[in-house]
């Protein structure tokens, strides 16, 4: 009886057999399921869709068309106006604070973006910098949303567990720049954010080493508490300066944890609707993979090897093993330790290398989500055993926002 891999195989190679590799697939099956998935696990809050994990337009749209998803979290500011002109979402925050003077100025030059797009700040330099861009006196006001560090500080800050974001980390900090926002002319804070990366991105279950995860574990316990409580204290303090419309939060590997927290009104996602190979470390949810690549077999060194064209898709962060592209379909194969996944041919060893020839397709799941596009003009949707739909990435559409 064939296993639910072979038959993966099997269904993705006959959809895509007029195809010539390298390319990439979304299941829609998958894609469709893990949304659904990611609104159970948020248990009524609306979830705000990371637009960096898809960058497709297309999916991006696909997710918002679900019921429970509802916005979209952009990562600078250019794709956000993009994503607002091209009709894809009338809510967009951006993620990260933006010093693009081009953008700004088209920002508070349209009436639509400046309702649709809001921006994050964390200091108010960045309130200077937009106002040298267009004074407050000749615009609307702009809308902002504070970026809380989600973050662990231990042993008064000598010890740091989890991401570097923003300088804003105690309630009363974001007490005293809700103030300074609310005080200057030209700005409206809307919203709060803070992501607790060494919750939502950080696998808690690290193949074959125990102690690490059990490590991982109890410092996620802890944070959790932690920021239960600061983050409660922090909205409760900006609130006596604005009337905010939404508390943002979380990320796939915490939508759960982060619904339950009542200071928070919605969550982001986005990584879970695509299924890399980080989010099979963790223990609490493990969506379905769903967007793949695949490779052609070109040469065969050895026999007990096999050599794919390309392959060299790496992910950001930190460089290590965990960030290489990890070969799927068949199953059975793994990356030479002393050559990893290269730029123009990539062996494969283990215990199928040898029953595949010169033609044959490898599969292979990105380390991340949305970088998988990065490589790709166009992503092949599959349905069953068909591509049901073409449609093209960011890369394709002409945009490299990073």
């Amino acid at each position: 009886m064939a296993t639910d891999s072979e038959n993966l195989r099997h269904r993705l190679d006959r959809a895509t057999a007029h195809l010539d590799p390298p390319y990439a697939v979304v299941d829609l099956r998958a894609f469709d399921s893990n949304a659904a998935a990611l609104v159970d696990r948020a248990d009524g809050k609306p979830l705000r869709i990371a637009s960096k994990s898809l960058r497709s337009r297309e999916l991006v749209a696909r997710a918002l068309a679900r019921p429970g998803w509802h916005a979209v979290m952009a990562f600078t500011l250019p794709e956000a106006i993009w994503l607002v002109r091209t009709g894809v979402s009338a809510d967009v925050l951006v993620a990260y604070p933006t010093v693009d003077r081009g953008a700004l100025a088209e920002l508070v030059a349209d009436p639509t973006l400046m309702a649709a797009v809001t921006l994050m700040i964390d200091d108010p330099e960045q309130l200077d910098f937009c106002d040298a861009v267009s004074p407050p006196g000749r615009r609307p006001e702009l809308r902002v949303c504070l970026d809380l560090d989600a973050s662990w500080r231990l042993l008064g800050g000598r010890v740091h567990v989890g991401v570097r974001r923003s300088p804003v980390h105690s309630a009363r900090a974001a007490g005293r720049l809700a103030a300074t926002v609310v005080r200057r002319p030209g700005f409206r804070l809307v919203g709060l954010m803070s992501y607790e990366a060494q919750i939502a991105g950080l696998g808690d279950a690290p193949p074959g080493r125990t102690a690490l995860g059990t490590a991982i574990r109890l410092a996620q316990r802890g944070s959790y508490r932690e920021l239960l409580a600061r983050r409660s204290t922090a909205v409760a303090a900006v609130r006596e300066h604005a009337d905010l419309e939404f508390v943002n939060g979380g990320g796939t590997g915490s939508v759960a944890a982060t619904s339950a927290d009542p200071a928070v009104t919605e969550v982001t996602a986005g990584s879970g609707l695509y299924g890399p190979t980080l989010f099979d470390a963790y223990r609490a949810w493990q969506p379905t993979p769903a967007a793949f690549f695949a490779c052609s077999v070109v040469r065969r060194p050895a026999p007990e090897l096999a050599t794919v064209l390309g392959g060299g898709w790496i992910a950001s962060g930190s460089a290590d093993r965990s960030r290489l592209p990890r070969p799927w379909l068949p199953t059975g194969l793994k990356l030479l330790g002393a050559e990893g996944a290269g730029e123009v041919q990539t062996p494969l060893t283990g215990s199928r290398a040898a029953t595949l020839r010169i033609g044959d397709r490898v599969w292979f799941r990105h380390a991340k989500s949305g970088e998988l596009c990065e490589r790709v003009n166009e992503l092949h949707l599959v349905d069953g055993d068909s591509v049901v739909a073409t449609v093209p990435t960011y890369r394709g559409e002409g945009r490299a926002f990073l």
